[in-house]
């Protein structure tokens, strides 16, 4: 019966049949234009056999035990044009991009800029952190101190304040080196002989601060003729050294040069 009507179509298609789940058969049907013959109907269009067919494509599924359908794909859809969005030198597919090396150079001088401007604000908020911890003027200005030896009689010690703690400045005598020369620097709390503590004999420059409790000692007092601070009883001899009272350690000696004869800088 397929056959028959394959033969005796106006329309070409192609007639599908599937029963039972089986693999569908596909049976071309030739247009072409046959006799009509006594007993059977030919399929023609309503339209007559010159008609033009539908814009659409037509697949007839039929068989036996499977309901007969029809079905079409639509073949009118446009495709939206992008034309007015595109540039001019990526219309033509054969035309060459002059314009890639444009946005080439664009890129980079923007990437460029990019990293500069991030490089500089990077540097200013380092500066910035780096000079918020560094000292203020007026402790820069403090940092060193200038004093005229002349000024300081021998045999007496004269208080100057350095970084905001009282600096001791002490001119000895002779009987005073040569008193604490002769220490015996092992039996000593903090053990220093007397050349470790001074660069030059006649001149002591140790920090006014007590090692016990931070007190400020008493030049010329004591039992040994150098500092005392009443606080605690510490007592401290001619050289800066703890010699009795709870005080653990010796006055401190900052660092100090002699630039001059008459002149000690300390800081």
């Amino acid at each position: 019966m397929i056959g028959n009507l394959a033969k005796l179509s106006y329309v070409r298609g192609v007639s599908q049949a599937v029963a039972n789940g089986t693999k569908a058969a596909a049976v071309p049907v030739l247009a072409e234009s046959k006799p009509k013959v006594a007993g059977q109907t030919p399929v023609v269009s309503s339209a007559g056999a010159n008609a033009s067919l539908p814009a659409f494509a037509v697949r007839a599924v039929s068989g036996i035990a499977v309901n007969g359908q029809i079905r079409s794909a639509h073949t009118d859809i446009t495709t939206p044009d992008f034309s007015a969005y595109r540039r001019d030198q990526v219309k033509r597919p054969n035309a060459k991009n002059n314009s890639a090396d444009e946005r080439a150079a664009f890129t980079y001088l923007m990437v460029g800029g990019s990293l500069v401007t991030t490089a500089y604000v990077a540097k200013s908020l380092v500066s910035t952190f780096v000079g918020s911890m560094s000292a203020s003027a007026d402790v820069l200005a403090m940092a060193k101190i200038e004093i005229k030896l002349s000024d300081i009689p021998e045999g007496k010690s004269v208080t100057f304040k350095w970084r905001g703690k009282p600096l001791f400045i002490r001119h000895r005598t002779a009987a005073e080196i040569s008193a604490e020369e002769s220490v015996n620097a092992g039996s000593l709390r903090d053990p220093q002989t007397d050349s470790e503590r001074v660069k030059k004999p006649e001149w002591l420059v140790v920090i006014g601060v007590c090692t016990h409790l931070g007190c400020v000692p008493i030049a010329n007092a004591g039992d040994f003729g150098g500092y005392y601070c009443p606080c605690h009883g510490s007592h401290y001899d001619a050289s800066g050294r703890i010699r009795k009272g709870p005080a653990p350690l010796n006055l401190e000696v900052p660092y100090y040069e002699f630039p001059e004869d008459n002149l000690v800088v300390v800081g």
